[in-house]
């Protein structure tokens, strides 16, 4: 069966879903953007991700066509246009068509497009024996100039940093901010574990605030770990007991070397394998 995409209130077939090539989205990635999963047809902390996507085409002074719940039908009525049930979703606005300028305000008809299709982020050999990661000499941009918290479609400064992971053999990199701190990885967010407690940078380093973050988050502090969200340096990451990256895609995924260093014993750490597996039970009780 032919996949079908919802673009502004129509399914079309994966071949025939467009866009038009005046569109700023594609132009100069003006639009934002979201990735959700869904675990046996339930979409998993799909408010989240909504309030998430709007935050962020408000920041842009971007206005999505539709309202946050018909957003919402239109999600589950495209999984099920797909017969999916565990399924990765991207929900895409874009400014819209307009001139070649970078004037908005010369654009119209702004795109809602959601896409839904399997995905598989790592091999399960990583889940089972780690990652290896590099850190990035692209630095994480500027909050002052576009806050990470805005999930934009401009993923230029991440994809730099991705490709300087490949070129070293590695499947993620890690990002710094601007102050030399630890700032998230090209995908996924970030998480030390030092001497029984969870450590992740706090939202001011520049990351975004994932929702599988928060959920991760949440399920350490219900085991009784304290967590704390402070500044991390790579000294910080080089002594750690554990390492693990959470994102939408990848779940809750171990890393057992960073820029060539052993993080703890070379293996997935206790902590680590625990929080996998309650997120895994938790995504799809």
């Amino acid at each position: 069966m032919s996949l079908k995409v919802y673009i502004n209130g129509k399914l079309f077939a994966k071949d025939d879903a467009k866009v038009s090539v005046y569109d700023h989205g594609l132009l100069y990635g003006d639009g934002v953007f979201e990735g959700i999963r869904s675990y046996g047809g339930k979409v998993f902390r799909l408010r989240e991700h909504l309030v998430r996507l709007w935050d962020s085409a408000k920041a842009i002074r971007l206005a999505i066509p539709m309202s946050m719940a018909d957003m919402e039908k239109a999600v589950y009525d495209t999984l099920a246009a797909n017969e999916l049930k565990d399924a990765y979703i991207r929900l895409v606005v874009t400014r819209g068509a307009g001139t070649l300028g970078l004037d908005p305000n010369r654009t119209s008809d702004p795109q809602v497009i959601i896409i839904t299709d399997k995905i598989a982020l790592y091999p399960q050999e990583y889940y089972e024996n780690g990652l290896s990661i590099v850190t990035a000499s692209t630095i994480r941009n500027h909050p002052a100039a576009l806050n990470a918290r805005i999930k934009s479609l401009n993923y230029l400064n991440n994809i730099m940093a991705k490709i300087e992971g490949l070129h070293a053999g590695c499947e993620e990199a890690l990002m710094l901010n601007h102050k030399g701190e630890v700032a998230e990885c090209t995908g996924d967010n970030i998480f030390l574990v030092r001497k029984g407690d969870v450590l992740t940078p706090p939202t001011d380093a520049g990351i975004l605030e994932g929702v599988t973050r928060e959920v991760v988050i949440e399920l350490a502090r219900t085991d009784g770990l304290a967590v704390r969200e402070i500044p991390l340096t790579r000294h910080d990451v080089y002594v750690a007991d554990e390492c693990f990256l959470t994102g939408t895609a990848a779940e809750v995924i171990p890393v057992v070397k960073v820029d060539d260093r052993t993080i703890g014993d070379g293996k997935p750490g206790a902590v680590t394998r625990e929080l996998m597996r309650r997120f895994r039970e938790f995504t799809r009780a």
